[in-house]
């Protein structure tokens, strides 16, 4: 039966077919009785096997080079760096700006400041909150439960400033989306502590008096806590680190690795919170 290709006899390249190249591949035949027999597959194989050993000699070297592109090199740092802390304005932050010194009524940022103040730390990509937990009205905590002195890693007059990872440990929900609570912002407290960093996304709440450790779940990880560093003489505040008890910024492996570092100085941001006063049961 002629197919679509067939060649009728009358075209002029047409040869004549020798019934000797009807077989299998790879199948052992013989053309001639005096030739030897031919394996077609292992002698296509062994031509494969020497091409590609001259190819190995040749551009091995270039193969090698190649490879180290196939998995990108992780960004990051080596270390923690001593990062200035830069103020809304552009000045230098320092603790007299943040807590008012000796008059805590003057002071920028308190307890009830409602809006977030954020700033990025080791990483580019890994913001943080700027709390300073002493009372708007100066008084000491003790007499009003609206705020907090002398917290773990705190700085300043009174060791109220903190700083806490604004990335939630569940899944990851950042800022505006999980934020600071100011004082009974929600009806809801823990015992007489009505201030807490609370995520919009599922629930998480952060106690900020005691090192951002967990107050309801689902995140079952404290937030990681910056290290702040008051300079005696400019009272200049700088991150410097991560505490040893915290754990890798959610979202990266290694809070050092993961994006690009900040640089030399980092400047604070303000932000709208997302406010939702949803607990889990």
């Amino acid at each position: 039966m002629s197919g679509p290709f067939d060649c009728p006899s009358s075209c002029p390249a047409l040869e004549t077919r020798s019934a000797a190249f009807d077989f299998p591949l790879g199948q052992v035949r013989r053309v001639a009785a005096l030739e030897p027999e031919v394996d077609e597959t292992k002698r296509n194989l062994l031509k494969l096997a020497a091409v590609a050993g001259v190819l190995g000699v040749g551009v091995g070297g270039v193969v090698g080079g190649t490879l180290q592109y196939v998995q990108p090199p992780t960004v990051g740092l080596s270390s923690y760096p001593k990062v200035q802390l830069i103020d809304t304005d552009g000045k230098p932050l320092t603790t007299d700006r943040v807590d008012g010194g000796t008059n805590a009524s003057a002071a920028e940022y308190n307890v009830a400041t409602g809006e977030l103040i954020l700033f990025n730390y080791p990483l580019r990509n890994e913001p943080n909150f700027l709390l300073n937990l002493y009372p708007k009205n100066g008084l000491p905590p003790s007499l009003t439960n609206d705020g907090a002195e002398n917290v773990p890693g705190g700085v300043g007059t009174h060791g109220s400033i903190v700083a806490y990872s604004a990335i939630c440990q569940h899944l990851g929900c950042p800022a505006p989306a999980i934020a600071f609570y100011p004082p009974r912002t929600c009806s809801k407290s823990f015992g007489t502590l009505s201030f807490y960093i609370h995520c919009s996304c599922h629930g998480s709440t952060y106690d900020v008096t005691n090192s951002a450790s967990n107050l309801t779940g689902p995140a079952i990880l404290p937030l990681p806590q910056v290290v702040l560093d008051v300079d005696p003489t400019t009272k200049i505040i700088s991150a410097i680190g991560m505490t040893p008890s915290s754990p890798p910024v959610k979202g990266h492996l290694d809070t050092l690795q993961g994006d690009y570092g900040v640089g030399n100085t980092s400047a604070l941001a303000k932000e709208s919170p997302v406010i939702l006063c949803v607990f889990p049961s």
